[in-house]
């Protein structure tokens, strides 16, 4: 029988996630290549045979996604495996057409055949989109889960942009400065650890789990973009953002999210009007009747509001909130913005890839995004700060970049938070599994 050729478009996450449980031991379907778009510096790698299995001994390359219709015509390829997050319906279907007009089927993997089954209970995170603040619900429900004396860890979305290591794990700051390579990494896991709360990720999630399982009594999923779990839980937690109404239902795959959640929860609540919150519970409601719907609003505290008054200021932002998420500035300028004298404009002074960072994301406004994927990138984002005629720099990351990067200018830090006590459903959720 003659083998399925496939592609698998993806980040550096879900595509290696859906290839290990769909295709790596399947001898009906060779895997060509996966293509790789939002996260720079990961083509031309290769996916390692030790992780790839038997059937590929040389690895399995990784190209641009701008190569993917060469690459059809080229390998004759039957599928295309489309495994990446938030992006457009219409983006999708875009893609969809450019594979189907070439020949190959389009394939978009459901979350049946790639959730993995848990012998612990799982709580996941997840959202309709980047930048709605999951890490800060996840962070909230490992604290009144070790406050119970529950072992309790968080597994987290892949994020594999420099090792591709089957499984890691972070239990201390030390753990994050030997294995940690990005900025991107570090603000996913330092909050965590930083409260005692051990962390996995990894490529082979079978792998992932199995370790976490040795440690734990509830699994914490900590989502990334609006990706739906890689472990079937038995509680799905979604969140939305206020701000974004109605992206909700305009998002792939966010909108599974939404259709599969057991409770919403409508986060920076107190950043619109009443009115506007109506409309979208309602809206909500609409598409999923069963969840039940919980409000968070938002608390942003700057640690030293004095520094800026009447200063003229950088603002740096969380990366994929105001890249991919969509976000024209995040929670360092909704902080800022009135105690400042002025927001200085980092675009004009941006340099190499956070120049290209603007121009592939022209919605930005007049805030630096943290981006720092690569060495390289982390000192172009250095530099591009030394080059603003700032009076100081508000760093609204969450991680210190002042562990990372040197700023040689005054800098305030921004914290957030959300106003909502999810000991309840941390409650119920106990009860619920007890009686299982």
């Amino acid at each position: 029988m003659k083998s399925q050729r496939v592609i698998i478009m993806g980040a550096a996450g879900r595509d290696f996630h859906n290839f290990n449980m769909l295709y790596r031991d399947n001898i009906e379907y060779e895997v060509i290549a996966f293509t790789v778009a939002q996260i720079p510096f990961i083509e031309k790698r290769i996916y390692p045979p030790e992780l790839a299995g038997p059937y590929y001994p040389d690895g399995i390359s990784i190209d641009p996604e701008e190569e993917l219709d060469a690459l059809i015509a080229k390998h004759n390829i039957d599928q295309v495996v489309f495994s990446y997050s938030d992006v457009s319906h219409e983006y999708v279907m875009h893609k969809a057409s450019q594979c189907l007009s070439l020949g190959a089927d389009f394939i978009l993997p459901g979350p049946e055949k790639t959730m993995l089954k848990s012998n612990v209970p799982v709580i996941s995170v997840c959202a309709v989109r980047t930048g709605c603040g999951k890490s800060t619900i996840t962070r909230k429900l490992t604290g009144i889960l070790k406050g119970k004396g529950i072992k309790v860890s968080v597994i987290r979305h892949p994020m594999p942009y420099c090792d591709f290591a089957p499984v890691v794990k972070f239990s201390t700051i030390g753990d994050i400065d030997s294995g940690a390579c990005t900025i991107e990494e570090r603000e996913e896991f330092e909050p965590l650890v930083e409260k005692g709360i051990t962390v996995y990720a990894g490529v082979d999630y079978e792998k992932v789990l199995e370790e976490a399982e040795k440690e734990s009594e509830i699994i914490i999923w900590d989502g990334g973009n609006n990706d739906f779990p890689f472990i079937k839980p038995n509680l799905e937690i979604v969140l939305i953002d206020a701000l974004r109404p109605g992206h909700e239902r305009l998002f792939y795959p966010g909108e599974v999210n939404l259709k599969r959640a057991d409770i919403f929860i409508i986060t920076k609540t107190n950043e619109v009007t009443t009115s506007e919150l109506k409309d979208l519970r309602d809206a909500v409601k609409e598409e999923n009747k069963n969840a039940e719907i919980l409000e968070a609003p938002s608390i942003l505290i700057l640690s030293d509001s004095a520094a800026i008054k009447g200063k003229k200021i950088l603002v740096i932002e969380d990366g994929p909130t105001i890249t991919h998420g969509g976000m024209p500035y995040g929670a360092g300028i909704a902080a800022s913005k009135n105690i400042a004298s002025g927001l200085i404009d980092p675009r004009p002074y941006a340099i190499g890839s956070i120049k290209e960072t603007y121009e592939r994301f022209p919605h930005i406004g007049p805030a630096l995004p943290a981006m720092g994927y690569s060495d390289r990138q982390i000192r172009e984002l250095e530099e591009t700060i030394s080059r603003i005629p700032c009076d100081a720099v508000v760093i609204a990351t969450p991680v210190d970049l002042r562990r990372i990067i040197k700023i040689d200018r005054p800098t305030v830090r921004v914290s957030y938070d959300f106003d909502i006590d999810l000991s309840g459903v941390v409650e119920q959720f106990i009860e619920n599994i007890k009686k299982v």
